[in-house]
């Protein structure tokens, strides 16, 4: 009876030495970084490790995706997965990254604003990148080609072995991004694109910051544009009257502008604008006929992002009726697709929404020209 009571005591014993003594500290949750706007993702943070949900990955989707970012200088026992059970995570990711291969143009100003972009060993259709600091480096050919989105180059990419791909999706059926994870590349789903908030779309730089290991400088850069934003956002409250306004173009008879519930909607209701089409639900574009779009918008005071639209010629060339709305007439139609990068990409399409700040005062400019004298556009241009 004695030895077995030995035996017992020697095993628990034992068993004690074998079993990790730092878990409760690895574990130990610190404050989690703060999401205010962002609604498609969530970062916890822990003493060595962070944990980063994706809950909207794209419109509709019926799942959700959780990756590790774990610390390069963590205990050897995180690392070996003593502590943490990596099967439970889409991807394992060692930050701070010293790598990278992105596949949106929107996520280019992340790394310039983090001074990060060095990382960038790849990108899909390079001609798209309007930011200098990153045309310099691909000019010293410093950043691979890796052909389309749709059909993005994997033998190039796999090749090129970053420590990590951050991709989007439209529908989560991606061939290249499953080959890509087979070949033990972590990828990453990015969906900034899917956030209606303007300042929700700025705060994606946080993202980047846990995977580069910036994670306060990126706090602080997102802090700037939320109160440069908020401010401007006061400003245009104390205008008298909020100006009419129309958007959107001619596809084919079919006029599509943004919904009411939109991004690009917000920003004309947060410069005091009257979009004279608020009333509708939904985040993506209205489809209407010309008479209806004329019907309601031939008065409108201003006419803000007419599609591809740069010139009065191109508008009497693709249709007459176009010269019926008075905001084409009295020169008060303004564009932000004239603005481009040195290999024709649209300068608004990949910095305007990490700037919302910028697009918000150069709408307020617009609207309320009083209220900012001496502003100067960051996208918009009046259409000549």
């Amino acid at each position: 009876m004695r030895s077995a009571v030995y035996l017992i005591s020697a095993l628990l014993l034992f068993a004690c030495k074998d079993r990790p003594q730092s878990a409760s500290i690895d574990k130990k949750p610190i404050p989690e970084t703060e999401i205010s706007y962002a609604e498609g993702f969530t970062i916890e943070r822990y003493e060595h490790y962070s944990v980063l949900h994706i809950t909207n990955p794209w419109p509709g989707a019926d799942k959700a995706f959780s990756y590790l970012l774990l610390n390069k200088n963590a205990p050897k026992n995180l690392h070996d997965n003593t502590l943490i059970d990596t099967s439970e995570f889409d991807a394992v990711v060692h930050v701070p990254v010293s790598t990278l291969v992105v596949t949106s143009t929107t996520h280019i100003p992340s790394l310039d604003m983090l001074d990060e972009s060095e990382k960038l060993v790849g990108f899909p259709n390079l001609d798209y990148i309007s930011s200098p600091k990153t045309r310099a480096l691909i000019a010293e050919e410093k950043i691979k080609e890796l052909g389309q989105n749709e059909s993005i180059n994997t033998e190039v990419l796999i090749e090129l072995s970053p420590d990590a791909v951050v991709s989007f999706a439209v529908d989560g059926a991606n061939k290249s991004i499953s080959a890509i994870e087979q070949s033990g590349i972590p990828v990453l789903y990015n969906s900034d694109w899917t956030e209606t908030h303007p300042l929700g779309k700025a705060e994606w730089i946080k993202f980047f910051g846990a995977i580069l290991g910036k994670q306060a400088m990126a706090d602080s850069i997102f802090g700037k544009i939320e109160k440069d934003y908020l401010q401007a956002k006061e400003l245009a409250a104390t205008a008298p009257r909020a100006p009419t306004v129309l958007s959107g173009a001619m596809y084919k008879d079919i006029w599509y502008m943004p919904q009411g519930n939109s991004w690009a909607a917000r920003f004309i209701e947060d410069a005091k604008g009257n979009y004279l089409w608020s009333e509708t639900s939904g985040t993506g574009s209205l489809s209407l006929s010309l008479e209806s779009v004329l019907e309601r918008a031939r008065e409108a005071d201003f006419w803000i992002g007419p599609g591809q639209f740069v010139t009065k010629e191109q508008f009497e060339e693709a249709h007459n009726v176009y010269g019926e709305f008075d905001a084409l007439q009295q020169d008060r139609v303004y564009t932000f697709t004239a603005r481009k990068g040195e290999t024709g990409g649209v300068i608004y399409y990949e910095l305007a929404p990490n700037r919302p700040d910028l697009v918000l005062k150069d709408i307020i400019a617009i609207l309320h020209p009083e209220l900012l004298p001496e502003h100067e556009f960051n996208f918009f241009s009046k259409v000549e």
